[in-house]
């Protein structure tokens, strides 16, 4: 819940981006999204900032995984 749906769904897309740009193989896709998961604190009660910024800290976290 909260805005754990954000983090999950901005790590993912991150991901797959990096994969169709050939930067990482399709089974790092599930091992960076938890890796997200993981280090993005999940807020309970967001409002519409703290769920764009969850998302764009996941976003982050994939990049700096891969770097």
């Amino acid at each position: 819940g909260g805005t754990s749906t954000a983090v999950l769904n901005g790590a993912n897309e991150a991901a797959v981006a990096l994969f169709l740009e050939d930067k990482i193989s399709f089974l790092d896709v599930p091992r960076l999204v938890e890796a997200a998961l993981d280090r993005v604190p999940v807020l309970v009660a967001p409002g519409l900032d703290d769920i764009l910024d969850a998302d764009r800290a996941a976003r982050e976290a994939v990049y700096q995984s891969v770097r």
